[in-house]
């Protein structure tokens, strides 16, 4: 660091020879005496040794040159004072650096060394060099250490000793003499002195490494100063380090900052915002200096999709923790982020349901893309393919399907995807804002993988989809306390498209999440789940007989799940086997416990129900279906008939065959029919009969019909038509006028008033 060359101080007095108004006789204060006209004082213009120079005749004891201008004292800057001088004739002095202390007002500040080291002139005509260092701080070679009171300083020399000699003083040098504590004062260590070029064309690489391995020795910081480096090979650097230079975007060199690793420091080194997060991903996923990747708050701006796989170069799987968290992460308008989109025509057969076969321009589709068409079900994705045999398979079977069709392939663009792991697990994301803006998806995982934790997070506008998994990258995530804004937000529910996530794999917890206005909250495969806290709304500006979507689709049939304290808003629930291969010798819709949730609804149709079985073949039945307590609400002046359907669109339901279907606690308001099983009912027969006919009302689920009956009280005596009582015991068949009633046969006429709980499944 030289202050007159970096900040252009001025430092040097002028030359003798510009005249001596500037030098004084005294400290070099206002008013003090100069040598402008002293007899004392002669400008010596040819001089053998110094060539122009000031000759003084000594006369006083201590005879003092001052320079008159202000030469500040800054912190951290030190000052070299010197003069070169000799004695020409008569008493030889002594020679020192003299100085003049003063504070901002001018005024002396006492206390201070103010002279050098004094020089005794032994030989006449000999040339000789008297200095001082002047400096704010006490290091070692520092003449005089003024600390930080003192402002300027008046620098010259004191001719003291015997009197009546001559001496000729070539010039007063006042220089920065800083870079003689240069590695002392500094406390980085910059690239360049370790032979870092810059230049954007070596390779710089084992040069950081020195350096940054005398940094960590020295415990400095290391510095890369200005320039473009290139680096081509693996490069950790453990030292603190800050960039004033940038590595070179086109290095091929792993980089690893484990000192201050995160996305601020990748970004000092890089400069670009994509190529830096590719760069610190490249890192997390290579080294193991640490754990999670900080984006710091950042908001980072991407023209591109980020592959994961191919930016960290040389994995296919992953297993270890890692975290990225803390940042916004936004879709510039790019058109990197379209669509993959290829229509074309292939052969299904039902031996085989996850291949298409005979797909003539194959190269084209890409793993991962998106499959609609005729039988596809919902959330289908291509998970491989195969060039030379012209097939592709896929994630999940079709479910009707013609021999040859046509098919959309459709792959989506994703922040960030990682789609190209053949196994990636226990990754979490947590604090991130996924700024989507209508120009990209947001995440996908990878083939295989377990144990995701994404929490915390906001997806905002998602083109397509908020989280993809489009295999099996999804076994057992957590997708906690998220925010998910659909950008259909202004469509009409009919016309939305997008998903805020999917699944296909097993045993994924979904709690405490919010999504607004999605064509579908989730839709899930697998089994195992638990779904608790959410809030789904998916209501439009339509406000009479508005079409609405589920919010949760389960795609396979016995999933094993329990949805409770749910706020299931302006969307149903549905119960689907679409991704069943062999739906009419699969398993029964069951093991689902829907519990505690909030259902509600505003400016819907009459037919509009919260859950809803939608069956893909003719034989499929029920075993093991829990709605208990919930709350159905309609709000405004809207009654929907039930709470329960089943859309027959693809299938049918065999409810001869149904065992465990339970409606129980609930409450309703604005429901015409309120769903009970089992269903508590009561008779009064107030003439003489052997035979009541005792309806259900409807009640059943899903519009079953009466299978079983329990419970059966007799409220008052039953009696004959002699009015005597009758103790006997009735039987009872059930499934009677066409499945809404049952028949209670007693041995004779009578009357009375019974209760009863009617069952629309069979019992155990």
């Amino acid at each position: 660091m030289n202050k007159a060359i970096t900040e252009g101080l001025a430092l040097m007095p002028p030359a003798f020879n510009d005249g001596l108004t500037v030098w004084s006789s005294g400290d070099g204060r206002p008013g003090d005496p100069t040598y402008d006209g002293d007899p004392r004082a002669t400008q010596i213009t040819s001089d053998t040794n110094f060539g122009q120079c000031l000759e003084l005749e000594k006369l006083d004891v201590t005879q003092k040159l001052r320079f008159t201008g202000q030469t500040p004292i800054l912190p951290g800057c030190y000052l070299k004072i010197s003069a070169r001088v000799k004695v020409t004739g008569g008493a030889r002095p002594s020679v020192r650096i003299g100085a003049f202390a003063a504070g901002g007002s001018g005024v002396e500040i006492t206390g201070l060394d103010v002279t050098g080291d004094a020089v005794f002139l032994e030989n006449y005509n000999q040339v000789y060099e008297v200095s001082a260092l002047v400096g704010t701080g006490n290091r070692a070679g520092v003449d005089l250490v003024w600390g930080m009171t003192p402002a300027y300083g008046h620098f010259g020399v004191d001719l003291i000793g015997d009197t009546g000699g001559f001496v000729r003083i070539e010039s007063i040098r006042i220089e920065d003499a800083t870079n003689i504590f240069h590695r002392d004062l500094m406390d980085w260590i910059d690239v360049r002195d370790y032979g870092a070029l810059g230049d954007g064309v070596t390779d710089d690489t084992d040069a950081l490494a020195a350096a940054d391995n005398a940094a960590v020795s020295s415990g400095k910081r290391l510095l890369v100063s200005e320039g473009t480096y290139l680096v081509n090979s693996t490069l950790t650097i453990d030292a603190e380090v800050r960039f004033q230079g940038r590595i070179s975007t086109a290095s091929t060199g792993l980089i690893a900052l484990t000192n201050n690793y995160c996305f601020a420091a990748y970004k000092d080194a890089f400069e670009d915002e994509q190529i830096a997060l590719e760069r610190a991903l490249e890192a997390l996923y290579n080294f193991t200096d640490h754990d999670s990747l900080d984006l710091n708050g950042r908001r980072i701006k991407l023209t591109r999709p980020i592959d994961v796989a191919a930016v960290v170069k040389n994995r296919t799987h992953f297993a270890n923790r890692r975290v990225i968290r803390n940042g916004q992460i936004e879709a510039a308008n790019s058109s990197d982020f379209n669509s993959g989109v290829v229509t074309t025509t292939a052969t299904f057969n039902d031996a085989n349901p996850t291949r298409l076969s005979g797909i003539a321009n194959i190269a084209a589709i890409e793993v991962g893309s998106h499959v609609s068409g005729a039988g596809v079900g919902r959330e289908v994705y291509v998970i491989s393919k195969d060039e030379a045999a012209g097939t592709v398979t896929l994630g999940q079977p079709l479910f009707g399907a013609q021999p040859s069709q046509s098919y959309t392939f459709t792959r989506f663009r994703y922040l960030l995807d990682f789609s190209g792991f053949e196994t990636m697990s226990r990754q979490v994301l947590s604090e991130i804002e996924f700024l989507c803006v209508h120009n990209a998806s947001a995440v996908m995982l990878g083939y295989n993988g377990i144990a995701w934790h994404i929490h915390d997070c906001w997806f905002v506008r998602p083109k397509d989809r908020g989280i993809t998994s489009f295999n099996r990258g999804c076994n057992g995530i957590t997708i906690e306390t998220n925010e998910f804004l659909s950008t259909d937000f202004l469509s009409n529910v009919g016309d939305r498209t997008s998903i805020a996530f999917n699944t296909n794999s097993n045993d994924m917890k979904v709690r405490n999440n919010r999504a607004v206005q999605f064509k579908h909250f989730a839709v899930m495969a697998g089994g195992g789940h638990i779904i608790t806290g959410n809030h789904w709304w998916q209501g439009d500006a339509v406000v009479l007989n508005a079409e609405r979507s589920a919010g949760i689709v389960l795609t396979q049939p016995n999933t094993k799940t329990t949805l409770t304290g749910n706020y299931c808003d302006n969307a149903w629930i549905e119960l689907s086997n679409e991704h069943d291969a062999t739906p009419d010798v699969g398993l029964p819709f069951g093991a689902v416990s829907i519990v505690g949730n909030i259902f509600t609804a505003s400016d819907i149709a009459p037919g509009f129900t919260y859950i809803r079985l939608v069956p893909h073949g003719s034989i499929l039945t029920m075993d093991g279906i829990s709605v208990v307590g919930n709350s159905f609400k309609t709000i405004g002046n809207d009654t929907i008939l039930r709470v329960d359907s089943i859309d027959t669109t693809y299938g049918t339901i065999n409810h001869a065959a149904a065992r465990d279907v339970m409606f129980i606690g609930n409450t309703y308001e604005s429901v015409a029919i309120r769903t009970e099983s089992p269903g508590r009912v009561r008779f009064f027969q107030n003439s003489p009969s052997s035979t009541w006919t005792i309806y259900s009302g409807a009640r059943l689920p899903f519009d079953g019909p009466v299978q079983s009956a329990e419970g059966l009280m007799m409220m008052e005596p039953v009696r004959n038509a002699a009015g005597n009582i009758v103790y006997a015991q009735p039987y009872i068949t059930v499934n009677q006028e066409g499945g809404a009633a049952v028949t209670l046969h007693w041995p004779e006429p009578v009357t009375g008033y019974i209760t009863m709980r009617l069952r629309s499944d069979q019992p155990i």
